[in-house]
């Protein structure tokens, strides 16, 4: 853990790394706590708040551990896991880590298509759900000889009642010894370009996560600190940045997840429960802002944690009004996670820099033959190999985890480029990046400059063809309220990015939208809308 230090020159510099040989991510998280420590406020949204123990999160996952033993699910198989934030979907984690099989956790908004893809994918055998969404799995299960044990919380056709059976089982079970680069974990990426490929992480994933944790929140944990997020615990974000670090710490975590992000109720939700530390998604934070949501002083949040898009003067701003604190950004991605990151109490936040390299991580900008380049030089950023957090391999993709790496380094596919300070500077995914009249231009500055203009909610910008100049930026809007869309609307906001960047970095062609298409990690999908704007160029060409 990294201890407070003068300067993060300092910090970094007297970090080391101690990673067992021997670990597990169930037994550190919830065996080895206080078992009168509360570690989970579950709030149904409806009025009913429980709160739930170590000693009962360890007593039901070890019940959850016999029951699939007994169905045959031992060391190394999938269980997969479809539920939203709750007690049974924590449960399901630790006991699937406990047992030595791999966790597959499903995003509960998923459709049959998403869904029988990752559960055929990766062979699971085991699945815990629900009754609301095991009717999307029964018409899968032909087509799933892997899948031989469902549990379903509430019961169900072709499935065993979760809590009938956890009743019936011991609550002792002695957890597989695990070697710490034993693999705990399959997560699959958001697919923003081609199928999703499962990323295969080991138990040590945890404790690689727990610097990027935290600096960004203020050198986590501190006493009275609860965490919540609204970013659903089926991914990375939820999942390693918030609940098991969380728990790993013994601090408590707060369970809710609406179907939709509501600002009001999130805002509500905080000061109810006096939430101290939140992961908010950069699509949260605009959707906040967008919702004109302002300071509340029974909100008292102690850090805030983003990460997944680039934030930007304008949300740094907002966050500052809005919370009274330095929204701290960070990056990383779903094979190596959390890598670079921001802590305003130990150094400035540069607004537009993701930060710098947390303590234990290597990480430069590397051309196209793997070589890193000099500060200010635009690149692909990468992460040295051997780190902690590194995930081990694509799920039977040989081919693709080989692809992955250049020589020592893991290559992100991200571009972007690090000053003389080490902060690094994100331009934008390497198949986003547009060309246009022999200049390379990454779409986050110029939707951070659209951001700063008064009648813009959210923007994302990408290239689209053109005989002359190679590609054109074209903007997509989302208007905030109040602001009509206009032909003079749309070269207002032309010159407002022309005057601020450059001739040739604002957006020649701008549309107007009601939304952006987005990952279910509340990522923008360029590629959607290259295809949106191609199809339109093509119809009008016709």
């Amino acid at each position: 853990m990294p201890t407070r230090a003068a300067s993060f020159e300092e910090l970094r510099g007297a970090f080391r790394w101690r990673i067992p040989a021997r670990y597990n991510i169930g037994v550190d998280v919830c065996d080895r706590q206080p078992p009168d420590a509360v570690a989970l406020i579950a709030d149904d949204g409806a009025g009913g708040v429980v709160r739930h123990t170590f000693g009962e999160i360890r007593r039901l996952s070890n019940r959850l551990a016999n029951t699939l033993a007994a169905q045959g699910v031992g060391r190394g198989d999938r269980v997969a896991i479809l539920l939203a934030q709750s007690l049974e979907t924590a449960v399901a984690h630790v006991a699937a880590y406990k047992l030595g099989a791999i966790a597959l956790p499903l995003f509960t908004l998923f459709g049959e298509d998403a869904l029988l893809y990752r559960l055929e994918d990766s062979g699971a055998r085991a699945l815990i759900t629900d009754h609301a969404n095991l009717a999307k799995i029964e018409p899968l299960r032909d087509r799933l000889p892997a899948l031989s044990t469902v549990l379903a919380v509430g019961g169900g056709p072709g499935a065993l009642d979760f809590h009938d059976r956890l009743g019936r089982a011991s609550d002792q079970f002695v957890p597989v010894d695990t070697a710490a680069d034993d693999p705990a974990l399959i997560i699959y990426t958001s697919g923003t370009t081609g199928n999703p490929k499962g990323a295969l992480h080991a138990h040590r994933v945890l404790l690689g996560h727990l610097p990027g944790v935290e600096l960004p929140h203020e050198f986590f944990p501190q006493e009275g600190d609860l965490f919540w997020t609204p970013a659903d615990w089926a991914w990375i974000g939820g999942l390693i940045d918030v609940l098991l670090p969380a728990w790993h710490h013994g601090v408590p975590v707060l369970a809710h997840r609406a179907r939709k992000f509501d600002p009001g109720e999130a805002m509500a939700l905080m000061a109810r429960h006096t939430v101290r530390n939140v992961f908010m998604p950069p699509t949260a934070l605009k959707l906040m802002r967008q919702a004109g949501i302002g300071r509340r002083p029974d909100v008292a949040l102690r850090s805030i944690g983003s990460g997944g898009e680039t934030l930007g003067e304008e949300l740094l701003s907002w966050g500052r009004d809005t919370f009274g604190l330095t929204i701290n950004e960070f990056y990383g991605q779903t094979e190596c996670n959390l890598v670079i990151g921001n802590c305003a109490g130990l150094m400035p936040v540069r607004p537009g820099a993701m930060g710098r390299a947390i303590p234990g991580h290597e990480v430069a900008v590397i051309d196209a033959s793997g070589a890193p380049l000099p500060p200010g030089q635009s690149g692909e950023i990468a992460v040295r190999r051997g780190d902690p957090v590194m995930f081990l391999e694509y799920w039977n993709r040989p081919e693709a985890t080989a692809a992955k790496f250049q020589g020592d380094w893991l290559a992100t596919g991200d571009t972007g480029r690090v000053d003389e300070d080490g902060y690094f500077w994100f331009e934008g995914r390497a198949d986003d990046v547009i060309t246009s009249a022999g200049y390379r231009i990454g779409p986050a500055e110029i939707e951070d400059c659209l951001m700063k203009h008064p009648a813009v909610a959210m923007a994302a910008a990408v290239g689209v063809p053109d005989r002359l100049r190679t590609e054109l930026v074209k903007a997509f809007i989302v208007p905030r309220p109040g602001f009509v869309p206009s032909d003079r609307l749309a070269a207002e906001i032309q010159a407002f990015v022309k005057a601020r960047l450059a001739a040739h970095e604002y957006p020649r062609l701008v549309e107007f939208v009601d939304e952006l298409p987005m990952t279910p990690t509340g990522k923008i999908r360029r590629r959607d809308l290259r295809d949106r704007a191609q199809l339109d160029r093509d119809i009008h060409s016709g």
